[in-house]
Parts: structure tokens; sequence; C-alpha cells
């Protein structure tokens, strides 16, 4: 049903021959499109219905059967599949999995399938099929670290993952979990004889050696992310036994299983393989990393985990190209579904695990597809181009509403399908309050300035034109969806369009237009100009366009440039951005976990840091950085506070309200219109569902299962 609706819309689509400029003058000629775009919209629905679960066999049921799974939705673990099925599973591999482990640099010969998956698999539940082994499957990203989480998220494994409800935390590495009654010990039960993907076991030492060695170790991380800590406190990490894991929390954090299993940070890291570089582990580590050709155990570590913890650094066949043919391994050890086989300045290649730990309801060995071809293309309109020809299997990062036109009409005869789903977030604009420019530091910092920028923009016409009406206007709250404990009035706090309520404001800060040329000077009499830049990955360019108009109209003189997202990460990390711009979404249950859209700088590389010399003050007790104001402690305490109850409860509400109004009436992260984005996947790529949501929480493709995923061709 969805594909034939999309079909009959295509054809309305066709009717609309005139280019899309901008020029909001004309709005009428966009009605059409309007249209267009809403009916998609609201057709794109998911339904299906299944048949009961087929007793005593096991033949592969699916979700289309009607099989929801066991005491988790959507999966099972093996003996509580096979109780409930009456049987007794044979596994099965990928006939072509031989040579698939032959391209993985430092494997070796494999074992039969049953002696490398773990002694209880998880048994995922397809959603229409149980698939067939085989293919490439192609993805498009920006550059190495930069739209890559569509595909990263695809292989992606943690100790839990939401289900697709976007609601449910169920395990997935992990065989199951357990809080304590006031949430200061969370224990994991692992797999017994889970492995590798080199064939080496995967045990409890493992999360603690991620957590204890590499996060916390100041000469590998200087600074811990904040979801890592407990009220700004670190945990412990005990290991129990092979199989058992216990974080032991200073204080309570019911957050920590929503943070585990959306995050892209996994906790665990293959201590076999890393350790006889740790100089802090084993004696020898600087000797073991020389022997290689790197420097000492540190630049060992680097090369291959990143000292970040972000998964997306680059492997040693791109890091140091130099050693690769002395390696033992391209890329450490993994868990997740797909090793990387090739690294290079235009793309990277993924071969399926052969030692991953899913199986199918037949007893196949997930996943199904043998390899995975990321390729890197940074210019937008020939990322489009490349998906309206359907030379890409699956994309959703970077693209944005306003290129929904150009998809939806070229799907028929590109053999793809354009879903429209809500977003978490919404296009966010943010001033640098600690700019290294001392006099834009002042009017940044000017809660006034602020509030006169965030009514001069006219959210209405941005929902129009930018996104057909479909968005809907709202201030960003700190929490994305706002929950229902944060009042209307935040909600809409600052959002209307107001221009000569900022022009009043902008008096008041002392911005004048001195010369007369229509545009504000700084009160020291120097020139005021913002330059907003922006990558496509992050914002559309309709949406900045807009933006930086009405920032012209009320004097402001204001200009915009798009760049690559790693031009725009780099400005932003070296403090020299004037306008952080980025989407930025925080469900619920995220901020649960996480507390960075509440603390200096208020958010990570990826998306805003507009307090970066805040942040540096407080890390060093003063000795670096600007001294905050007092209600940046005081939004820092009360996020503390907020996460140390369980959510839904009275004072996870009455906290969470406070932190949200605390933020909002701050104007320091302003919001415009929270709208629908583009998920788009080839029609030949089998049991894709329909997303929830089409956004980087919930880690993008995680809830969704592309273990499963399947080539039919």
């Amino acid at each position: 049903m969805q594909y034939n609706c999309q079909i009959f819309l295509i054809k309305i689509q066709k009717c609309i021959q005139k280019k899309y400029t901008i020029n909001l003058s004309y709005r009428r000629k966009y009605m059409l499109k309007k249209l267009f775009i809403i009916l998609v919209f609201s057709f794109t629905t998911f339904v299906w219905s299944g048949s009961s679960f087929a007793d005593g066999h096991c033949q592969g049921s699916t979700m289309n059967d009607g099989q929801t799974g066991g005491k988790y939705p959507q999966q099972y673990e093996l003996s509580e599949y096979e109780s409930a099925a009456g049987c007794t599973m044979k596994f099965s591999e990928n006939p072509n999995i031989a040579s698939i482990n032959a391209t993985i640099q430092g494997n070796k010969g494999l074992p039969g399938v049953a002696d490398r998956l773990p002694d209880e698999p998880l048994v995922v539940v397809p959603y229409d099929s149980v698939g067939e082994y085989g293919g490439t499957i192609n993805f498009l990203s920006n550059a190495t670290e930069a739209g890559t989480s569509d595909m990263l998220s695809t292989r992606h494994v943690n100790l839990l993952r939401f289900a697709d409800d976007l609601s449910t935390i169920v395990p997935n590495v992990a065989k199951d979990f357990e809080w304590n009654s006031d949430f200061t010990t969370l224990t994991f039960t692992l797999r017994k004889g889970h492995k590798w993907s080199n064939g080496e076991p995967f045990v409890a030492r493992d999360v603690e050696f991620w957590y204890e060695d590499l996060m916390m170790n100041p000469k590998i991380r200087e600074k811990p992310y904040p979801y890592l800590l407990v009220g700004g406190e670190p945990m412990t990490v005990d290991v129990i036994d092979d199989q058992t894991v216990r974080f032991n929390l200073p204080s309570p954090f019911p957050g920590l299983t929503a943070t585990i299993a959306w995050s892209y940070n996994q906790f665990f890291m293959p201590s076999h393989f890393l350790e006889q570089f740790h100089p802090e582990i084993d004696s020898n580590a600087d000797a073991n990393a020389q022997a290689l050709g790197f420097a000492d155990g540190y630049d060992a570590l680097a090369a291959y985990y990143g000292n970040s913890g972000w998964t997306d650094t680059p492997t040693p066949l791109l890091a140091r190209p130099d050693l690769v043919a002395g390696l033992p391994y391209a890329a450490y050890p993994s868990l997740e579904a797909y090793m990387t086989i090739e690294d290079t300045t235009e793309g990277r290649v993924y071969a399926a695990n052969p030692y991953f730990h899913q199986v199918d309801t037949a007893g196949n060995q997930l996943p199904y597809i043998d390899y995975q071809n990321e390729r890197y293309i940074n210019e937008n309109e020939i990322r489009l181009l490349k998906l309206v020809n359907g030379e890409v299997d699956y994309k959703s990062q970077s693209v944005q509403l306003e290129s929904a036109p150009q998809l939806l009409d070229g799907a028929d005869a590109g053999g793809y399908s354009v879903q429209i789903n809500p977003g978490c977030g919404a296009a966010l604009f943010s001033f640098n309050v600690t700019h290294p420019d001392p006099e834009k530091r002042k009017v940044y910092g000017d809660i006034r300035f602020r509030q006169a920028m965030s009514i001069a923009m006219n959210r209405d016409e941005i929902n129009d034109v930018a996104y057909y009406g479909l968005g809907k206007v709202e201030q960003f709250v700190g929490f994305s969806p706002a929950p229902d404990f944060v009042p209307e009035s935040i909600k809409m706090h600052m959002t209307q369009y107001d221009p000569d309520g900022a022009n009043a404001l902008l008096d008041e800060v002392g911005l004048k237009d001195v010369d007369g040329d229509g545009f504000r000077e700084l009160p020291n009499g120097d020139a005021l100009a913002i330059n907003i830049d922006y990558a496509t990955q992050g914002i559309g360019g309709v949406e900045v366009e807009l933006v930086a108009r009405y920032f012209n109209e009320v004097g402001v003189k204001t200009t915009f440039k798009e760049v690559t997202p790693d031009e725009y990460r780099g400005s932003q990390a070296a403090n020299q951005l004037d306008v952080h711009v980025w989407d930025k979404g925080q469900p619920l249950a995220i901020v649960a976990g996480n507390p960075e859209t509440f603390k200096p700088p208020f958010g990570n590389y990826f998306n805003h840091t507009q307090g970066l010399d805040w942040a540096a003050y407080i890390d060093s007790n003063g000795s670096e950085g600007t001294e905050p104001p007092q209600w940046v402690y005081d939004l820092s305490d009360g996020i503390d506070k907020f996460q140390s109850y369980a959510l839904g409860t009275a004072e996870s509400n009455e906290w969470g309200e406070k932190i949200a109004t605390m933020l909002t009436e701050q104007s320091l992260l302003i919001g415009t219109v929270k709208a629908p984005f583009p998920t788009y996947h080839r029609n030949a790529l089998k049991n894709f569902t329909q997303f929830k949501t089409t956004s980087y929480e919930y880690y993008r493709t995680y809830p969704y299962l592309a273990t499963q995923w399947w080539l039919d061709e």
C-alpha cells in the first residue's frame, strides 16, 4: 500500500515543473509541493498482521506470522525459543563464510558454525522473511568521520539496545541485566562461549578493561564522557566471573541502561589484544608496539582504538598504511556484525563477522549480507543524484526534507522507497557565548541579544518554505520531543515572530546603526558581522538562508556559507564559530542517562559546543577558561538531581520541569521547527521496516535489526 501511494504521489509531483527557489513573496507556487509532501507524510504508515506461531518446528517464523518474541520483543534466548517452538535448533552458516573470513586480516581458519556461536546465541525474529545469504550492501557517507552513523548503526552492537518500539530496553551482547532496588548496582550476565571476531573468548574482563583502563584513564582520554559519570563521579566495574560483570554507581542512576542502549560507545573492548599495548598493564607494552612499527604503546592504542572511544576512528589501514603489512589485524577484534577489511580516503569495506552472536528463527547465523561497501561523497547534490539513480541501498543521515520531492519523483525509475518519518529533534541555532573575540563574547553572552535573535525568526515561514508545513514550531527545551511535564509556555518560549521587539532588545544591548548603512555596530563602534557556517549533514540550506535573512532584517549583518562536516567540526572544536547550527534531539530516555545538554559545553563535537571556555574553567577548577554565570552551576546540579530518579516519578518530573525551564529561559539553544525527515532504501533490501523516527537518537537503524536485512537480487 505504501509504495503504491508513493507512485500516485510521484505523478502529482511530476506536475510541478518549475524549479524550487527561495522567494518568500511567491509562496503560492509552493502549495502543490506542500500538499504533495503532506500526502506522503500521511500515507507513510506501516501495517502488518501475522499468523499464530507455528509450534513444533524451527522452520523460521517471522513477525509477519504474528511472532513477537519471548521475554523481550522480537527476540529469544536459544533455550527460550526451543521451549516455545518445541524443537531443537540446527545452525546453518553463510556458504561464503570461508572466503569472507579470508579477507579479515589475521583471522585463522574457521571451526564449524555451532562452535563459533555462543552456547546461547540471540535468536532474532525477522520482520518479513527468513533471508538469503550473499551480496554487498552499498552506503554513502560524507567523509571518514562525517555522515557515517547510518552505516555504523547497521553493524553496531552493545550490551543492550532499544527495541523498535523505542521504549523497551532489551539485551543484545548481554544475555540479561538486572538492577538492584535503588539503581546503584547494575549486573550483566554475558553469553557463555561468546567470541570476538578472531575467535578469542569475550569475557567480563573486556567490560572492565574498557571502563577502568581506557575510558577513565586520563593518559588515554583526558576527560570522561559525561554519561560515563554519575553526578560527576566515576563508577567502578567488578568482574564477578567470566560471564558476570557489575557496575557499581556512587548514587542512583537509572538512566545508565538507556545510555548503553543508544550510545555508539560500546561498553567493552578486546582486552586480549589491546592490553599488550597498554603501558600501565603490560611492562613490555612499548616494546610490543615498537616491534610492529609504532612509536610506543600509546601510539599503538591510538592507531587501533583512537584514544577517544569514537567507534569511527580510522583503522591502521588508513591511519598508518606504512605499517599495515606487519600488523596482526587491520582493525582490533570486534563483536559487531561486520569487520573492517579496507579503509582508504575514498571509503571503507566491511566483511561479515564469522563469529557474530545472532541467528534467525531457522538457525541461520546473521548477518545475511556478505559485505558492506561505504563510499565518501561530500557534495550534497552528487549524493542526491546517486540516491535518485538507485546506486545506494540505504540512506538517512544528511538527507533533509527539502530533498524529498526530488527523491520521491525518482523512486519508481530508481527502484527505491522513501519514508517520511518524524524526527526526534530540530535544527538549533546557538550563539558562541565563549567566543574568542571579547566584544562578540559580551554580545553573545547577553541574554537580551539571544532573545532578540530568537524572536527575529519567522518560524511559521520556515515551516512553510523549508518544511512544507509539516513541522511544528517549538522551542528547544533540553528534551526533544518535549515531555508532558514541560509547560506549554516553556515549549513556546520566545518563539513568537516579533521583529519590533527584537529591534528594541538589540537597542538595549547597545547595538546601534552608527554609520547609517542599515546594519548595527558593536557597542565599541566596531562592525558586527556574523557568519553562519553550516553543513547539510546537520541542517538544510533553505532554513539557514531564511534565518540569515531574518537577522539581516533586524540590522545584524549575517552571511552564510556551506562547508563540509569536517570543516564545521574543526571550526567548532577551535571555538571559532559565531553560531552553531545543527540538528539536535534529546528524547527523555536519552537525557536520563546523558547530561551533556545541561552541562557546559552543552553538547559534543557532533552538534553544539558553544560553552567551551566555561567547560574548561569548571574542568580545571578555575585555572583555565572563563568563569560561567551562576545559572550554569544551577543547571548542572539540576540535571544531576533529575538523573538520580526513575523516569515517571514525581521527583523526576519536578526536576525535569526545573531544568527545562532554566535552560530554555536562557535562550542558549534556540529551536525553530521540529520537522520530519526522509529515510531512503532500495526495494531490493528486504526486512526493512517502517522507522518510528528518522534521527540519530536511538542510534538510527540499531532498534530495527539491520543484521536481518538481505538483498533480493
